[in-house]
């Protein structure tokens, strides 16, 4: 089973803020909506391009490249060109520290 892996203390990223962070080799955005994070695998299912780059309107983020939106919560599609989700990551608050987790190799 994967390893949490601490990725930024919870009380440094700011609502309304995401970052990206390496999660075991994978570049992973970390966002704070409404208090709570949420992490996505950082590529658009459409191109492949990094995601973390666009444009965050309510809990979707918009993809720069091609504008193919996605939910932040769920990573669901939720407009072309792409029609694949992106990886959704399993995440906590564990003694003050954002925990993301790559549960895809267990």
């Amino acid at each position: 089973m994967s390893d949490w892996v601490n990725v930024v203390a919870d009380k440094s990223l700011a609502d309304n803020e995401h970052m990206v962070v390496d999660v075991d080799g994978t570049d992973v955005v970390v966002f704070k909506l409404a208090d709570q994070c949420y992490a996505l695998e950082d590529v658009c299912t459409h191109d492949g391009g990094d995601i973390a780059s666009g444009q965050v309107e309510g809990d979707e983020i918009i993809c720069p490249r091609h504008g193919a939106r996605f939910c932040i919560k769920t990573g669901q599609v939720k407009s072309a060109p792409a029609y694949e989700d992106i990886e959704s990551f399993p995440i906590r608050i564990e003694d003050g520290m954002v925990q993301v987790r790559d549960p895809r190799w267990d």
